[in-house]
């Protein structure tokens, strides 16, 4: 069977619109509960006030949805957009795709990004974002196919396999023809996992050209992959016409051409002998972290590890099956998106199968490798490919069965109560056994699936446990789980994770080494400016369409002499340049900046429509903060009791363990409360955290519906 024989539910024709200036100028509805397609234009203004990539989504979002409006209901919609730079091949790291949708984990906007060809193949094919509403009542295949100038809402067939790398091997079959076909496609799909659990990831897709094969990146943050299966969708295929360096239509190509040369000689230059990104991808930092107490080790109760040698990035650079580069778009030198082939899965359904292996990445080594206690390499690919295949956040599921694995050890859970498994730290059997229920929605596994914010309640409510102790340990804000890394002596990285939008994830805002490392945020002042400025910059990044990791991950030595070293300012020169280059618009770094404030505050708005977004909503699990068991004091008792004196002067040697503890939980905890002033003023928030009228109009997003949000709240 062929897509041209599936069944057709619904149909929509348009006219193909290249890019111009980084814009196709129109965005792609479709509704698969009412089988409805159309189109919608892009103006003038959805462009200056809300960019692309997240902007779009954003805006897109709040006019879909309603006050009430939970993940599960049909007016939800996922939409996901790449942005005008999104595409660029000039310049490394321009393949990002941005989606959004109401959280499964939250209940609040969840933005997540991804790598692959999904985004700018989408916007070749004529559409800056792609927007889809409705429960269907059968599984559906949106196929957007450009060449044709057609949109088609199929019927999936009960053959569809029900996981992303069979699913993967179907759509090639049924919607490619030839070689050409499956380099110029991509799609979106998740596996049974998400239809099971609230921490489903979505799947982009790309052609390994070398390799011959499909690969995947993932939107794995907050349940995005969830919403996709409740909407009964399996996949999201495009296809789009043969394109050049020039498929953006860009203002000024040469500017782009000469901005993406000289980033590209650094690359070559430094990443050898600063990162190993192309031979190691972000797995290098895995050693990096542990050197510096910050590698989450045991459900974040510690910072290094004897055993991490076992899996830092030297291990999985001789692991990776070496193929420079190995990006996950065209041009990206950095190419850090390394993969494992012909690894044989040892357990569930798919034992004995021979599969590629995307990564791991640095996040999944440090979540379901260091943090629950395990540091077998094999055992992280497993996990690594189940989750991937299943449609599972590798961070969620990483950050919740640290957390599951601490509750047995601390007898909050006991065999009887998790089946029969004895889920202690580095039990990797155990938590191979956790994800196979979780990805079948049965046993134990089922709750797991839930994530630790709905699993706290359980445990206090059916099993006894202690919920205070529950709230100190489980380490989520939001809802969502903690992405990984140890916080406990970085107060600006303990609001970088706490004063999200979205919840604890570091995109957005990692100041670890410029706080704990470097103390050049040696004030409260200083804490407030870096939790503006940086989670604006990032944000930024996912306005357009870029990673992050081109910006500060390789970085020329003459950076350090520059007036501001930390926010590495040659690079900032030059997406600037990338940015004026494809759109026309002559911008300053200022500028951008002034960009993501817009979005960024939206977005706050947006939370306190859904019923959250105040102050209270922004507090962190106390280990983010400081040691919450006798057992992680004593593991730094001689850091500890040095602070007491530092801080309290006071005398540690006549005070007890308990009195010891009780006084950093106080001092560190009025410490953070300080922070939220200071940051919530330099954002132009009240104290109760909501952005105030004034803050607004200065950033012309005053609509009347927005400020009616504001005024409930002042």
């Amino acid at each position: 069977m062929t897509s041209h024989q599936l069944l057709v539910l619904a149909e929509f024709s348009y006219d193909v619109r290249q890019p111009e200036r980084g814009y196709a100028g129109q965005t792609l509805y479709v509704n698969v509960g009412e089988t409805r397609i159309a189109a919608k234009s892009v103006d003038e203004t959805m462009k200056r006030t809300f960019i692309g990539g997240r902007g779009f989504d954003l805006w897109l979002l709040w006019q879909g949805v309603q006050d009430t409006t939970r993940w599960s209901d049909p007016e939800n919609e996922i939409v996901i957009s790449s942005g005008p730079c999104g595409g660029t091949t000039q310049y490394p790291g321009s393949g990002k795709s941005i989606a959004a949708t109401i959280s499964p984990l939250t209940d609040i906007v969840i933005d997540s990004n991804a790598g692959g060809h999904f985004g700018p193949y989408l916007k070749f094919a004529g559409w800056d974002a792609i927007e889809i509403q409705g429960n269907a009542s059968g599984d559906v295949i949106i196929f957007v196919n450009g060449p044709a100038g057609k949109v088609q809402l199929l019927a999936a067939p009960e053959d569809c396999p029900p996981d992303t790398h069979q699913l993967g091997a179907w759509v090639n079959e049924r919607f490619a023809e030839t070689e050409e076909d499956r380099q110029l496609m991509a799609f979106l799909s998740t596996g049974r996992g998400a239809e099971h659990t609230y921490m489903g990831c979505l799947n982009f897709s790309l052609y390994d050209r070398k390799r011959k094969d499909l690969r995947y990146k993932q939107a794995g943050r907050g349940g995005i992959g969830t919403v996709f299966r409740h909407k009964r969708v399996k996949a999201v295929v495009v296809r789009t016409c043969s394109f050049g360096g020039d498929a953006n239509q860009p203002a000024d190509l040469e500017r782009i051409i000469e901005t993406g040369a000289a980033m590209h000689r650094e690359v070559a230059r430094w990443d050898a002998v600063q990162n190993r990104m192309r031979h190691r991808g972000t797995a290098y930092l895995v050693q990096i972290m542990d050197d510096y107490d910050l590698l989450p080790v045991k459900n974040f109760q510690y910072g290094s590890h004897p055993d991490t040698a076992r899996i830092n990035g030297e291990v999985w650079e001789k692991t990776y099956t070496q193929n420079l580069p190995d990006g996950c778009w065209y041009g990206c030198t950095v190419a850090c998106a390394h993969a494992v082939d012909d690894y044989r899965v040892r357990t569930g359904p798919y034992a004995g199968s021979c599969v590629i292996v995307d990564g791991p990445e640095y996040e999944t080594v440090a979540g379901v490798g260091s943090n629950c206690g395990i540091f077998d390499p094999t055992v992280i690919l497993e996990i690594n490919f189940y989750c991937d295949t299943y449609g599972i956040d590798t961070i969620s599921f990483g950050t919740t069965m640290a957390f599951v694995m601490e509750c047995y050890e601390a007898g909050m859970l006991t065999a009887e109560q998790t089946g029969g498994l004895q889920l202690n730290f580095g039990n990797a059997e155990g938590a191979l056994e956790v994800l196979h229920q979780m990805a079948r929605g049965e046993g134990f596994g089922r709750l797991v699936g839930k994530g630790i914010q709905r699993m706290k309640d359980y445990f206090a409510t059916h099993f006894g446990a202690d919920r205070a102790f529950l709230d100190e340990i489980g380490m989520e804000a939001k809802g969502l789980e903690y992405s990984e890394y140890v916080t406990k002596e970085s107060l600006a990285q303990q609001g970088g994770y706490g004063l999200t939008n979205k919840g604890p994830q570091h995109d957005e805002a990692w100041l670890i080494f410029m706080d704990q490392v470097n103390n050049q945020l040696p004030t409260f002042a200083d804490k407030a400016e870096a939790l503006h400025y940086f989670p604006m910059w990032r944000t930024w990044f996912g306005l357009c369409g870029f990673c992050k990791l081109p910006w500060n991950d390789v970085v020329d030595p003459k950076n350090a002499e520059s007036d501001d070293p930390t926010k590495i300012p040659h690079h900032v020169e030059n997406y600037v340049r990338i940015f004026s280059g494809v759109t026309g618009r002559e911008v300053t770094a200022d500028d951008l900046i002034r960009m993501s404030e817009r979005v960024y505050n939206f977005q706050r708005v947006f939370n306190l429509r859904l019923g959250k977004g105040l102050r209270a909503h922004d507090a962190i699990p106390y280990r983010s903060a400081g040691p919450v068991t006798p057992a992680e004091y004593q593991s730094r008792q001689a850091r500890y009791d040095q602070q007491i004196v530092e801080w309290l002067d006071l005398d540690p040697t006549e005070m007890s363990l308990e009195q010891k503890l009780t006084a950093h939980r106080c001092h560190r905890m009025a410490q953070y409360e300080q922070l939220i002033d200071a940051v919530y003023a330099r954002r132009g928030w009240t104290s109760k955290g909501v952005p105030t009228p004034e803050t607004l109009r200065s950033l012309g997003i005053d609509y009347p519906d927005v400020l009616a949000v504001v005024e409930r709240h002042l």
